[in-house]
């Protein structure tokens, strides 16, 4: 259908994948560093997990989720263990937005309140009620949206929708929620729900008091904190959530993506007091199935084992530092931020004003040259480095070197 489109001009057909590297029809070999949108963590067709994947599929490959299987049990149990404060009962399903819409489901379940408090320019999934609760233009295509839903200012320091600065502004965009509950909603909304840091807004992260506060607004009105990991989630950040470097434990999160590094699997996770009020029959026929819950057991297997929470962190550091460098001497680089091997160059003209074009022929260059970047953004002009985990220094600095020369040719 014409709404999927290709995100080069001139786009290779990708053949083979083995950990960092892509491949192409023509042999030609990629270093990835959009990991298919923050889903490779653990590295293209990874041997451990592969193995244990076909070991699975020569097993037991499908039994709906109505039926008792081992690895559904260990999976469920190895999240409690891992995702912060007392969140502890999993339901596993397929997709992002499948996840999503079952923690905003379980919400108005607990809480009997259907009103959701979301961030402009969020993105949350493809369902109806994804599609609602993104505030993305772009991706938010259903013609009649539905109901109920308020939006509050996101917190976008580079471009504050505030026009205030931080850290001067005391978190103003928090205390924005306040005054949505007050004047939009019933006064205790169900849910709000948030990615941790913002994938498709353009690698947007908070300060760090940002999510605190938010909590404790919430809390005072009986509301429900969702965090949307399906991108920050599985050591991207430097921890094994994103929310962790924030220092709040949400009540409901949503995962997917890197959980299954290539298998469909996602989940929603809840504290006992609120997942036990989901009591209606509720199935997934695919979700959790033995093939995708044996892919989910072997990531957390090989995050832990290969320290790529550490891994995320260093490489994140370095290249954050040298796309500062980059920033001195190439004015079009206006902002850079992240966190772990989550961060975005934002691309801009002297007045500040987005430098889509620019990057998009940066990133078309690259890829002639054998990188891969992603690029996201309200304008897409912000240039995305979302890489495999398993990802070194050498290749770091092959992806400076590249950029350098290719933003010199440019002269941007």
């Amino acid at each position: 259908m014409p709404c999927l489109g290709h995100f080069y001009k001139k786009p290779m057909e990708l053949v083979k994948g083995s950990m960092q590297y892509l491949y192409d029809s023509e042999g030609r070999k990629y270093l990835d560093c959009f990991a298919g949108v923050s889903v490779m963590n653990c590295g293209h067709c990874n041997p451990a997990i592969t193995k244990k994947v076909v070991e699975q599929v020569e097993t037991l490959q499908h039994v709906c989720n109505i039926y008792l299987t081992e690895n559904f049990v260990n999976l469920a149990e190895r999240l409690a263990e891992v995702t912060p404060g007392d969140l502890q009962k999993t339901f596993f399903c397929s997709t992002g937005s499948e996840a999503t819409e079952g923690a905003l489901l379980l919400a108005s379940i607990y809480t009997k309140n259907s009103e959701i408090i979301a961030l402009r320019n969020g993105l949350h999934g493809r369902t109806k009620l994804g599609m609602s609760v993104t505030g993305i233009g772009m991706w938010r295509t259903d013609p009649e949206p539905v109901g109920g839903i308020h939006f509050a200012p996101n917190p976008y320091c580079y471009r504050c929708p505030l026009n205030k600065r931080y850290p001067e502004c005391d978190l103003a965009c928090a205390n924005a929620i306040e005054d949505v509950i007050a004047t939009s909603t019933s006064g205790r909304p169900g849910a709000f729900i948030a990615e941790t840091i913002q994938g498709n807004a353009g690698i947007i992260v908070p300060p760090k008091g940002y999510h605190k506060r938010v909590k404790e607004i919430l809390a005072a009105h009986g509301t429900l904190f969702i965090a949307d990991e399906v991108q920050t989630g599985f050591a991207r950040t430097g921890k094994m959530f994103a929310i962790e470097n924030f220092d709040v434990a949400p009540d409901i999160m949503a995962v997917a993506k890197a959980l299954g590094n290539g298998a469909p699997i996602s989940a929603f996770i809840a504290t006992a007091k609120i997942a036990d009020t989901y009591t209606k029959p509720g199935a997934s026929t695919l979700g959790g199935n033995p093939v995708s819950t044996a892919a989910g057991l072997a990531v957390l297997d090989y995050i832990e084992s290969h320290h790529l929470a550490d891994n995320a962190a260093a490489r994140g550091e370095q290249l954050r530092a040298g796309l500062r460098e980059l920033q001195k001497k190439h004015p079009i680089i206006g902002d850079i931020r992240g966190l772990g091997l989550m961060t975005g160059a934002e691309f801009v003209h002297a007045d500040k004003s987005p430098a889509a074009e620019e990057l998009d022929d940066v990133l078309e260059t690259l890829k002639d040259r054998g990188f891969i970047i992603g690029k996201n953004g309200v304008a897409r002009n912000v240039m995305a480095f979302q890489p495999p985990l398993v990802i070194t220094e050498q290749d770091i600095d092959d992806v400076f070197n590249a950029l350098e020369l290719v933003l010199t040719e440019k002269k941007l």
